[in-house]
């Protein structure tokens, strides 16, 4: 038989970083995630080694070898199991007192009170080009009062992006609207990573397709996300530290050793991105 779970002594070693009280009340938090494959999955482990204790977690996909190079639960052992479940076993087996919802066929208007309800903190796990999902649910933490975090795996490094309630909406900030596909991702990276360190060291340009919702990817750019958003987390929920807000983010890149703080006032209409977007726009057009 195994030992029996003990909490205090499973997070004891959290203690120093947090103080006792505080480890309880990270215990008292439920977190939503979207999304359980390269960042979501790794959000949802690393925020249960910290010591949430409940967590609302939506994807409908399931596993498959494509997703070896990046994604937590991905394994021979897994091929084809659904990713949400794969990972609800994951977490209980760190900490099997979770309390998890999970909701099967991913998140969509039809679920969305129910995944949110009684949520602390969202915690945005979906993939890139999961724009309709994406924008469904940071309007909805908007509307709820619900603070919403974004961390981007770019090349090898992390770009993010804090919505707090009462500060500038993820809508607000990317303006996409109705706007085309295509045109939704150009904002979305240029709007996440203004500093743009991940492109210097793109080896084939041609690996990232907007149109055909393609990019490379890589398992340290989805750590560095998991590591920077449970921080962030932490900060919020125990309401410890300044936080900064969108239209403040930061990209760290570990390819390069550097961090740059960003500021984009006005979000997608500041003319720094506007220029931004330009110039992606010009190069793909010379490509194509």
């Amino acid at each position: 038989m195994p030992p029996a779970f003990s909490y205090p002594l499973a997070f004891v070693r959290n203690l120093g970083w947090v103080t006792p009280a505080e480890q309880g009340i990270l215990r008292s938090k439920r977190i939503a995630i979207a999304g359980m494959g390269g960042v979501g999955g790794v959000h949802l482990l690393t925020l249960t080694r910290l010591g949430i204790g409940a967590f609302h977690i939506a994807d409908f996909d399931r596993f498959d070898l494509a997703n070896f190079n990046r994604q937590v639960g991905a394994t021979i052992t897994t091929l084809d199991l659904p990713k949400v479940d794969v990972l609800a076993t994951l977490a209980r087996d760190i900490n099997p007192e979770l309390q998890l919802a999970l909701f099967r066929d991913g998140v969509h208007h039809g679920n969305m009170p129910a995944f949110l309800d009684g949520v602390d903190l969202y915690i945005d796990g979906l993939d890139f080009f999961a724009f309709g999902a994406r924008q469904a649910v940071f309007a909805a933490c908007a509307e709820r009062g619900i603070p919403a975090i974004t961390a981007a795996p770019l090349g090898m490094g992390t770009a993010l992006l804090n919505f707090l309630p009462g500060g500038m909406s993820f809508d607000d900030y990317f303006g996409w609207g109705d706007l085309p596909e295509a045109e939704k991702a150009l904002r979305f990276l240029v709007g996440l990573a203004p500093a743009g360190l991940h492109g210097s060291y793109l080896v084939d340009p041609a690996s990232i397709n907007l149109e055909a919702q393609r990019g490379p990817s890589t398992i340290m750019g989805c750590e560095l996300c998991a590591g920077a958003a449970a921080t962030e987390a932490l900060k919020i929920l125990l309401q410890r530290g300044p936080v900064a807000a969108a239209p403040f983010g930061y990209q760290f890149d570990a390819y390069h050793n550097r961090m740059v703080r960003t500021w984009r006032p006005g979000g997608y209409r500041n003319p720094l991105q506007q220029l931004a977007m330009w110039v992606i726009r010009r190069r793909r057009g010379a490509r194509s």
